[in-house]
């Protein structure tokens, strides 16, 4: 084996290891929680919370949501957002990536109570929950 092949496969697991860490980053961003169907439901069920469908095309909205913003049109429905920069939004969309998009503009419009359901509408339904 020549030196070059030796170097290569002593990086690999390092590469490997530097793609996956990155790759789970985007999948959960800094300035977005994340919370599971169950967790949602308790707090919905205690709590009276700004719920926020973000996803396209619009789809069956669980019971109790406030909103759709499509998640890439967020900043043209800033004036039906909360005026209050610190109130919790709850996002949602078929399966998470879009909620995650959605808390991204949020965040840069200077929201920082974001908050995105795991798996989104499909979690939402595997755990027997109600849609509208």
């Amino acid at each position: 084996m020549n030196p070059e092949t030796i170097v290569i496969k002593k990086l690999y697991p390092l590469i490997v290891f530097i793609f996956i860490g990155t790759g789970c980053m985007f999948q959960k961003p800094d300035y977005v929680e994340m919370i599971t169907a169950t967790e949602l439901n308790r707090i919905m069920q205690n709590e009276d919370i700004f719920l926020v469908d973000v996803h396209t095309p619009e789809q069956r909205h669980i019971k109790g949501t406030d909103l759709f913003i499509p998640f890439n049109e967020i900043e043209k429905y800033q004036d039906s957002l909360p005026q209050d920069k610190n109130t919790a939004i709850y996002l949602y969309c078929e399966s998470g990536p879009m909620g995650n998009a959605a808390a991204r503009s949020l965040y840069e419009l200077g929201y920082h109570n974001l908050i995105n359901l795991e798996g989104g509408a499909k979690a939402w339904q595997k755990a027997g929950l109600d849609f509208e």
